[in-house]
C-alpha cells in the first residue's frame, strides 16, 4: 500500500496533526493498535494550561527531590528496581534542572505557548465543540503565601504569564467550597479546561474521518527509508504487511522511542505514569480545575463528576498500575472534600516525558521522510494544536520546527 502521509498514533497529537493536514489538503493515514484518543489523551486533567511554562525539572524541584523520595505521601515516586534502567534519563533531568537549563526550556515552552490560545480557538470553531470548553482559569492552593521571589514565578513573570497571587479571602470568593482550609491561592485567569476529554477525542476522531482519512488498528514493528520516503512494518490480526510513504509522522507518545531510533535518532524518551480517580456527582463544588500544589494533582470539573488527576511516578510501560497512587489521590481529595462518595472510577496512563520537559518536534536524520512529534509531558492536551501547525509546516517545507525542540539537540 502506498500514502501521503501516515501518522503513528491517534491521540490528541496525532489527531490534531491528521486536521491540521487534512486543511492543507493531504491524504492521512492513522494507524493505532489502541482506540483514538484512549490512553493519556483520555485521563488527563483536562486543562488546557497556557501558564504551563515551568519545567518539571528546576532548581526547587531538585533541592526538594530527597524529600520526594522519602514522603509516603509524595506525588513522586519511583521504584527502586527500575532505578538502573532510569539512570541516563534521570542524570539528564538533574542537569535541565539548573538554573540556566530550567531557563532555556521554560523559554521554548513560553514561546509554544504563545500560540496555544488562537490555535485551539481555530479548532474548537472547527469542531464545534464550544460545549466541553469552559473559560475559568485555573486555581493553585497553596498552605502559606507563595512567594514573589520563588523560581517558578519569577519565571512566569519574566515570560509574561498573566498571574495573580490571592489571599485566602480572594480563593473563596473564587471557589467557596475551600474557604474553610483558609488556603493562599496563585490564580491564572487565561487557562481553559475541558469538561470531557473522552468527547473531545471522539469529535477530534470524528472530524478527522470525515475528513477521507483512512483508521489502521496495527502496531507499526519496524520503519526504514526508502528513496524519498519510508516503508512501516506493520502487524495486526496475526497478520503482518507493509505499508510505503512519502511522510510519516512518529506521534505514539510514550511508545515512540524505538519508532524514533529506528529513524535514526536516540531520543531519550522515558515515562511518566500518571493516574486518576472519579466521584460522580450531581452539584459539583467546582468551577475550575484547582491544584493543591504540595500534593502535586489538580481536581478537575467535568460532566456529572470531579476527576482528580496528577502525581509522577517513574516505572515504564510494563508494569501494572500501582494502587497506592489511586488511594493518595483519593485521600488528598477528602482533604479538602472530606464528604465525597465512593470512588466511580480509576484510571492509569503513560505520559511521554522528556527530562528537559520540551517536546520533541523535526525531522529525523536517519529517515528523512519520518517527522517526529513526542514528548509532551504534562502539555499534550494543551500543545496538541500548536504541535500541529509545526509539523504541517515542516510537511509542506513552509517553516522548520524550532531547533530548541530539535531532536538532533540530545546529540551535543
Amino acid at each position: 500500500m502506498n500514502h501521503s502521509v501516515t501518522i503513528i498514533g491517534a491521540g490528541v497529537i496525532g489527531l490534531a496533526i491528521a486536521l491540521r493536514l487534512q486543511d492543507d489538503g493531504r491524504q492521512v493515514l492513522l494507524i493505532d493498535p489502541a482506540e483514538p484518543g484512549s490512553g493519556a489523551s483520555f485521563g488527563n486533567a483536562g486543562t488546557i494550561a497556557g501558564y504551563g511554562c515551568v519545567p518539571v525539572g528546576t532548581p526547587d524541584v531538585l533541592r526538594a527531590l530527597p524529600r520526594l523520595l522519602l514522603d509516603s505521601d509524595s506525588p513522586f515516586s519511583m521504584p527502586m528496581e527500575a532505578l538502573p534502567s532510569l539512570m541516563p534519563w534521570l542524570w539528564r533531568f538533574v542537569r535541565a534542572s539548573t538554573p540556566s537549563a530550567a531557563n532555556a526550556s521554560a523559554n521554548t515552552l513560553a514561546t509554544l505557548l504563545t500560540q496555544v490560545g488562537p490555535s485551539w480557538d481555530r479548532r474548537w470553531r472547527a469542531l464545534r465543540c464550544e460545549e466541553l470548553i469552559r473559560r475559568e482559569g485555573c486555581l493553585y492552593l497553596y498552605r502559606q503565601a507563595p512567594s514573589p521571589r520563588a523560581f517558578d514565578f519569577r519565571l512566569r513573570e519574566r515570560l509574561g504569564i498573566h498571574q495573580q497571587l490571592l489571599s485566602p479571602n480572594e480563593v473563596s470568593t473564587l471557589e467557596p467550597a475551600v474557604a474553610h482550609h483558609s488556603r493562599h491561592g496563585l490564580f491564572f485567569p487565561d487557562a481553559v479546561h475541558i469538561t470531557s476529554p473522552a468527547k473531545l477525542m471522539q469529535q477530534m476522531y470524528r472530524q478527522v474521518m470525515r475528513g477521507g482519512a483512512y483508521h489502521l488498528r496495527a502496531k507499526v514493528t519496524g520503519l526504514k527509508k526508502e528513496g524519498n520516503g519510508a516503508v512501516l512494518e506493520i502487524a495486526y490480526e496475526n497478520r503482518h504487511d507493509s505499508i510505503r510513504s512519502e511522510t510519516v509522522i512518529i506521534a505514539a507518545g510514550a511508545h515512540s522511542r524505538e519508532l524514533a531510533l529506528q529513524a535514526g535518532e536516540q531520543v531519550p524518551l522515558d515515562t511518566e505514569r500518571g493516574y486518576h480517580v472519579e466521584y460522580t456527582l450531581d452539584k459539583l463544588p467546582l468551577r475550575r480545575p484547582i491544584c493543591p500544589v504540595e500534593r502535586g494533582f489538580y481536581i478537575t470539573p467535568m460532566e456529572g463528576r470531579l476527576r482528580v488527576a496528577g502525581t509522577v511516578e517513574l516505572g515504564g510501560l510494563a508494569r501494572p498500575a500501582n494502587p497506592r497512587q489511586w488511594a493518595l489521590l483519593d485521600r488528598g481529595a477528602r482533604v479538602l472534600f472530606p464528604d465525597l462518595p465512593t470512588v466511580t472510577s480509576e484510571w492509569m496512563g503513560f505520559r511521554p516525558s522528556m527530562p528537559d520537559s520540551v517536546p520533541v518536534i523535526g525531522r529525523a536524520r536517519g529517515v528523512p521522510a519520518a517527522i517526529l512529534a513526542f514528548g509532551h509531558g504534562h502539555l499534550g492536551l494543551t500543545l496538541a494544536t500548536v504541535t500541529a501547525d509545526l509539523v504541517a509546516a515542516e510537511v509542506s517545507g513552509r517553516a522548520n520546527a524550532p531547533a530548541a525542540c530539535s531532536p538532533q539537540r540530545f546529540s551535543h
